[in-house]
Order: C-alpha cells, then sequence, then structure tokens
C-alpha cells in the first residue's frame, strides 16, 4: 500500500502564466502605499514639502527612523544565482522568480516585508561590501541561495559587520525545521538527544549548519560525510577550512570508510545530499526503529516505501506528497517576524533553537505520530508561536534592542496575516469584479480603483464602465 498523499499536478503552461500578467505586469510582488493619496493634502504628506517634517527629525533623532520609516519590518532577500533550488548556478536573472517568491512567503505567512537583491557578482568580498551598505534601509538580511564555500565566508563577515540580523536560510532554515522534526520524531520512537547517533551526508550549507545547530540542541554523536565518504580530523582529500572545523566537532570514534560504514548502528539518517545514496541494506544495518530523513530534492536519498520496507520507524523528506514535509517555509518567515518585532541585533543560535522548539511544540502527543511529526506552512498557529518564542529567546540572549511583551508579538502576528488575508481577497474579488463590469482585459482598472482604495474600488470601477 503507497504512503505517497496525492500530488499536486502543474503544466508548464501553468507555472508560467501564474508568473505573468498579474495587475499590470509579470512577477509576484508589488510595492503598495500604506497611506492614501486622495487630494491635494495628501500628496503635500507623503512627499514634497511635508516630507521634510520627517527628515529633520531623523537628522535631530536618528532613532525615530524606526518610527517613521518601513525599515523595522523590511528584509532585504539576497541572492548572487549561484546556487538556484536544485538548478544550479543560473545566475541573478533566472534566480529572480526564487526570490520573488520568497518575498511573497515572507509577507502572506507572517506579514513581513521583503524584496529581492538580486546580485550581478558572485565575488564575496563585493558581495559583502554591496549588502553592507543597504543597511540603512533594511531591518534584515536574508541570503538566499548562494554556493558554499562562499556562502560561509558571506554570512560570517556580515554578522560580524551589521548591526541587524543577517540569516541564510539555507543554512539556519534548513536546521530549524530539521530540529523541530528531529524533536517529535525522538518522541514517537522514545529516544533522546544525548543518546542517538546521527549521521548528516552531504556536507554543504545546510548540512553543516544542521550538524552545528543539533549539537547545540544534545546530539553528541555525529558523522558527517560526503561524496569522499566520513569526515574526520586529518583526513587529506576533498577538505577545506569548514570541513576541518567540523571534524574537530564530530566524528568522535574517527570512523573512516563509506556513507554505508557510517549508517551501521545508527539512531538516525538525515540526508542534504542528492538522490539514491541509501540503500535499503544501509537502512537494515542502522539501529532499532531508526529515523530516515532523506531531504534530497527533488528526489530523496532513498525512496520512503524502500526506508519503511527495510524497517525505518520515520521518514521524511523534503517533498509536499510524503508525510512528514521538512520545509524552510516553516521556518524564516517567524524567525524573523520575532527578530524584527524587538529590533534584535542578530539571529543566534539560541533563536533558532526556541524556533525549533515551537514548532515541534505544535503537535500534541495525540496527534503525534510516525506519519505526522511536524505541521505544515499553512497551520495559523506556527508563525505567531514561532515568532514569540524567537523573540522571547532575543531578549534572554540580549540581542533585542526593544524588547517587548512577548504575548504581543504572537498577537500582532495573528493580527497582521489575518489583515493580509483579507486585504488579499478583497483585492482579487475587486479584480474579478471589475474586469467584470468594464468588459474589458485591462489591469490599468485595477491600478486606478486601488488608488482610490479598496472600499471605493468598486464604485470606480462602475463610473469607468458607464464613461468607456
Amino acid at each position: 500500500m503507497s504512503i505517497r498523499k496525492s500530488l499536486v499536478t502543474y503544466t508548464r503552461e501553468e507555472a508560467l502564466a501564474y508568473h505573468a500578467n498579474n495587475f499590470g505586469g509579470g512577477g509576484k510582488i508589488e510595492v503598495i502605499s500604506k497611506v492614501s493619496t486622495r487630494d491635494v493634502k495628501d500628496l503635500t504628506l507623503a512627499y514634497s514639502p511635508g516630507v521634510a517634517e520627517v527628515c529633520r527629525e531623523i537628522v535631530k533623532e536618528p532613532d525615530r527612523i524606526h518610527d517613521y520609516t518601513t525599515k523595522d519590518n523590511l528584509v532585504a532577500v539576497v541572492t548572487d544565482g549561484s546556487a538556484i533550488l536544485g538548478l544550479g548556478n543560473i545566475g541573478p536573472r533566472a534566480g529572480i522568480p526564487v526570490m520573488e517568491g520568497k518575498c511573497v512567503l515572507f509577507k502572506n505567512l507572517a506579514g513581513v516585508d521583503a524584496f529581492p537583491i538580486v546580485l550581478d557578482t558572485q565575488d564575496p568580498e563585493k558581495i559583502v561590501m554591496i549588502v553592507k551598505n543597504l543597511e540603512p534601509m533594511f531591518g534584515g538580511i536574508n541570503l538566499e541561495d548562494i554556493a558554499a564555500p562562499h556562502c560561509f565566508e558571506i554570512l560570517d563577515k556580515l554578522r560580524r559587520e551589521m548591526p541587524i540580523p543577517v540569516f541564510h536560510d539555507d543554512q539556519h532554515g534548513t536546521a530549524v525545521v530539521t530540529l523541530a522534526a528531529m524533536i517529535n520524531a525522538l518522541k514517537v520512537v522514545g529516544k533522546k538527544f544525548e543518546e542517538i547517533k546521527v549521521v548528516v551526508n552531504g556536507a554543504g550549507a545546510g548540512a553543516i549548519a544542521t550538524t552545528t545547530l543539533l549539537m547545540k540542541a544534545g546530539v553528541q554523536d555525529v558523522i558527517l560525510c560526503d561524496t569522499h565518504g566520513t569526515i574526520y580530523e586529518g583526513r587529506p582529500q576533498n577538505m577545506n577550512r569548514y570541513k576541518n572545523e567540523m571534524a574537530n566537532l564530530t566524528n568522535r570514534n574517527k570512523v573512516r570508510g563509506t556513507l554505508a560504514d557510517a549508517l551501521h548502528g545508527t539512531d538516525v539518517f538525515i540526508g542534504l545530499s542528492i538522490a539514491k545514496q541509501v540503500t535499503q541494506e544501509m537502512v537494515k544495518s542502522m539501529a532499532k526503529d531508526p529515523i530516515v530523513m532523506a531531504m534530497a530534492n527533488p528526489d530523496p536519498e532513498i525512496i520512503p516505501e524502500e526506508a519503511i520496507e527495510a524497517g525505518a520507524k520515520v521518514v521524511a523528506t523534503g517533498r509536499s506528497d510524503y508525510p512528514n514535509q521538512i520545509n524552510n517555509v516553516l521556518g524564516f518567515p517567524g524567525i524573523f517576524r520575532g527578530a524584527l518585532d524587538v529590533r534584535a541585533s542578530d539571529i543566534n543560535e539560541p533563536m533558532l533553537i526556541a524556533a525549533a522548539q515551537a514548532l515541534a511544540s505544535l503537535m500534541s502527543s495525540s496527534e503525534l505520530n510516525k506519519d505526522y511529526i511536524i505541521t505544515t506552512p499553512f497551520d495559523l498557529r506556527a508563525m505567531p508561536t514561532e515568532a514569540a518564542a524567537v523573540a522571547k529567546a532575543a531578549i534572554e540572549s540580549g540581542v533585542a534592542r526593544s524588547p517587548t511583551n512577548v504575548e504581543s508579538i504572537r498577537m500582532r502576528t495573528q493580527e497582521l496575516t489575518h489583515i493580509i488575508r483579507e486585504r488579499y481577497a478583497k483585492t482579487r474579488d475587486l479584480w474579478q469584479r471589475a474586469r467584470l463590469i468594464a468588459g474589458i482585459d485591462s489591469c490599468r482598472l485595477l491600478g486606478e480603483a486601488l488608488s482610490r482604495g479598496i472600499e471605493g474600488g468598486e464604485d470606480y470601477a462602475k463610473s469607468y464602465a458607464v464613461v468607456s
């Protein structure tokens, strides 16, 4: 009997159409005003000369930037196009749709405004210089799809040199959601962090960050593997600074050999590599009731049916058509929501662990089972719960520059996401009604109607239809 869920299918034409002709042009995002411009008075306040009063206030008191601008709710999604999804180094222009998609998720799931910053350079020093100079405008930086090992260097420098949180989702988002799933998977099999042996296959950005966070959370015995087998202290081939650092922290028994050698007697396999790396024989060699997290996309390191047949107790993948999807979407919106709301100067390990624990906590003991170890991005509790936990950890770890009541952050996140859903529903409805009323297939009408406000848009659409 298949364990697969119904797969959401799409055609190439549907994917292309989804990104085209949206409200006046291509793409998935837009910049809209938070204030009205209905008359001369509004124009005077929004721009010259009224805006000068705000400029003078910020010159006099620089911290008022947080009161009068969008900085505190704005994240730059930065890429160089060097590691876009599973497509590889396809360059910055072809990576724009992915960055736009990231911005959509930031906004719709947690009310965080985000904008793509797509760089036409893959030089780490230039990237660091450019991003550092974005600081006046943005409250946070989300690095995205930047290839290893440059991503480590860029992240390290920016975190040291910028006064706002810098986060690499391919590293930390992956680590947070994996840890959340692991917390609950261990409950299912009745094992503890400090008792288990873990093997992580892949030594890129996500694998190294996941290994590091698991160890901070209490895992003591981890082996990291790459295409040359186990990573150990003193290994001569295919090493770099970051692998050498991990060699000093992991593989305490100095196991040398292949992935198969490492998996013998292991409690948990985490795959952040490529397809078909694990066989049924390898799973059979693992400890009793093993956990297999085969997260390579689009095809996992071992097909879930094969892993279960070989004895895996809990299986997770990165795919939506199997149970237990490990999806970064559960991480970054809520993490940034919490960090921004307390004006955190960093996103540190206590905040990441708090995010993972918050996500894991959403699964009650009655719900938890081998096929349901983590919630989905559509769980309306996820982002508010995660944001509050991250904010609390930021306050407790000393990186919050504007501490506030964390319960108010939970409530604010709930309210923001509710407003966004309502606003989008009204906009979509207005667009459909305006096209019907005016009898035209034009985006100009919607733009003009929206400039008069959502509530007054339909009346304008009717008047337009009469005149035209």
